[in-house]
């Protein structure tokens, strides 16, 4: 890639999902990382990406593109266990499709932090969803992360990775199962509101080896998959210039980000990652291009 000067991040949550800081106070700390452009990418929600909208001037010069991050079930041909994630960038945040299907996917996870905690208390933990919301942040998308860091604060935990590792994590003893938008499902919704989907994280997916990837790609792409975020905090550098190799292979875009959560993540955060992170501006630019040549085409085909 030809890089320019700067650095964007692409992947970052906010207390609309399971992130610790609410939308407009993300805005001081993408200006502190000096990035150029960013997206707000909360799970299944686009509230926090609206609200950064409606105050355009407190972005000042930096770019801001309309992001989501949906949980989608894993495609039949592809059965892996752990998350299965795809971002949308760009697209338009009103769009009615893709607004009902988040809203059925926040219920869905809502109807599922009762389930937890049951069995959380069934193992003998003493913990209720109430104290779950009154020590999270207000307005926060109540999720796993929050009622492991709950357990945290009551000893339970060693930290939020152990609650996940030990009782929260999929196949573990607290462990609910939830719906989830279908991977064509969740691409077309993205498309069909004048977004391009990427695969996030393709590092975590467990797979056994590395040609699982290519054959994963090679289904996802005709389903209209834009691009995989190949610059991620928890890729070696071996993964990301595999990924890079993929992206160039099948003609995808290369995206990238953070993953930042607040306190959820200490370690992580924004444009930095754990401290050597980043992602040329370049990235932003071609992602870009690739959302106007997208919404050229939705124009042309009505």
């Amino acid at each position: 890639m030809d890089y320019k000067p700067g650095i964007i991040d692409l992947h970052i949550h906010s207390t609309a999902s399971d992130g610790s800081v609410a939308p407009l106070d993300i805005l001081p700390l993408v200006k502190n990382a000096r990035l150029d452009a960013f997206a707000l990418t909360d799970h299944d929600a686009v509230h926090g990406a609206r609200e950064i909208l409606a105050h355009p001037h407190l972005l000042g010069d930096v770019k801001f593109l309309t992001g989501v991050e949906i949980s989608a079930q894993p495609p039949d041909f592809f059965d892996v266990p752990g998350s299965f994630h795809i971002l949308g960038y760009g697209f338009d945040i009103d769009h009615s499709a893709l607004n009902q299907a988040l809203k059925d996917q926040q219920a869905a996870r809502k109807n599922r932090n009762p389930q937890i905690i049951d069995r959380l208390n069934r193992l003998g933990f003493d913990i209720s969803l109430e104290a779950v919301i009154a020590a999270s942040e207000k307005d926060a998308q109540i999720g796993r992360p929050h009622i492991a860091r709950t357990m945290v604060t009551k000893g339970f935990a060693a930290s939020i990775n152990h609650a996940f590792d030990r009782w929260l994590g999929k196949g573990k003893p607290a462990y609910v199962e939830k719906s989830r938008i279908a991977t064509a499902a969740a691409i077309e919704l993205i498309r069909g509101a004048g977004g391009v989907a990427v695969l996030a994280h393709p590092g975590l997916l467990e797979v056994v080896d590395f040609n699982a990837y290519e054959y994963l790609i090679s289904e996802l792409a005709p389903m209209g998959l834009a691009g995989l975020e190949a610059y991620y905090p928890g890729h070696s550098p071996e993964e990301t210039d595999y990924f890079l190799e993929l992206t160039e292979k099948f003609g995808l875009l290369a995206t990238g980000g953070s993953d930042f959560h607040g306190t959820i993540n200490p370690e992580i955060h924004i444009g930095t990652g754990a401290g050597s992170f980043s992602v040329p501006v370049v990235v932003y630019e071609r992602l870009v291009q690739e959302i106007h040549c997208h919404q050229r085409q939705l124009a042309d085909d009505l």
